[in-house]
């Protein structure tokens, strides 16, 4: 079993536990037509819940502390940043090499490649050698209900506006819920965010009133059109990167060493 798929995780967990199968991704619907490969469609009442309870704010979230985001991250600190359609993009515009992430938030693959893996681009994204480009999906709330992920990928475009998106993307990993939690809620992504170091108003009211959702839709259709259907997908200068690779720092750091990156 290489990919976990979507509607069957509690199944393929249990599965890997006792076959030591290796399992490398989130895996999104194929055809799209919301039948979410055998689990049947969503519930319409998963998808109406807010994360928060009703007459709830944010400020009064009662989850967990959030922890502050590696120190690696603020090597990024003066990186630039930018929107551009349903993609963020950090890095110099003049960036000789590209490389495409695509990630849903409530993903534990994506928390380990952005754990693991992901630290190789640290250098190369500093010095100038390389851009990312972040493609947010959402298609984990389909699988497990709650708005989680729409609500981290509203929070993520929220805090470009801040000046501080890679500190906040890496605090988000950093304090991931259990996948099957509908952990993200915007009380505890308000956490992260003072974790980061945000303190912008506008970032707080951004977060609290979903003010990104059309965009959240957007970010989850580009995904789409780009044929990815699992997450982590990461491709380097238009080729995509073996899966084993994502995982460890030194094998990922090799991949883009070998594409150029260093």
């Amino acid at each position: 079993m290489a990919v976990r798929k979507a509607g069957r995780v509690a199944a393929s967990v249990a599965a890997v536990a006792l076959l030591g199968a290796v399992v490398t991704g989130c895996d999104s619907d194929d055809d799209g037509d919301g039948d979410w490969m055998g689990g049947g469609k969503k519930s319409p009442s998963a998808s109406a819940e807010p994360s928060d309870p009703a007459g709830k704010s944010p400020s009064q979230d009662t989850g967990p502390a959030a922890k502050v985001p590696p120190a690696s991250v603020n090597d990024l600190a003066k990186v630039p940043t930018k929107v551009e359609g349903g993609v963020i993009t950090v890095g110099e515009p003049s960036a000789k090499h590209t490389v495409k992430v695509y990630e849903d938030p409530r993903c534990p693959f994506c928390k380990k490649f952005e754990e693991n893996g992901a630290q190789a681009l640290v250098g190369p994204l500093a010095a100038g050698d390389v851009k990312v480009e972040y493609t947010i999906a959402s298609f984990l709330d389909n699988n497990f209900g709650g708005d989680g992920s729409k609500n981290a990928a509203n929070a993520l475009r929220a805090a470009v506006d801040t000046g501080k998106f890679p500190q906040f993307h890496s605090g988000l990993f950093a304090n991931q819920p259990e996948e099957s939690d509908d952990g993200f809620t915007p009380g505890f992504l308000l956490k992260i965010g003072k974790a980061a170091g945000i303190k912008d108003p506008a970032f707080e009211k951004a977060v609290a009133s979903n003010a990104h959702q059309a965009w959240v839709a957007t970010a989850m259709k580009a995904f789409t059109a780009d044929g990815v259907s699992g997450t982590p997908t990461v491709e380097i200068d238009g080729e995509k990167a073996p899966a084993d690779s994502l995982y460890s720092e030194s094998d990922f750091g090799k991949v883009l060493k070998d594409a150029g990156i260093s």
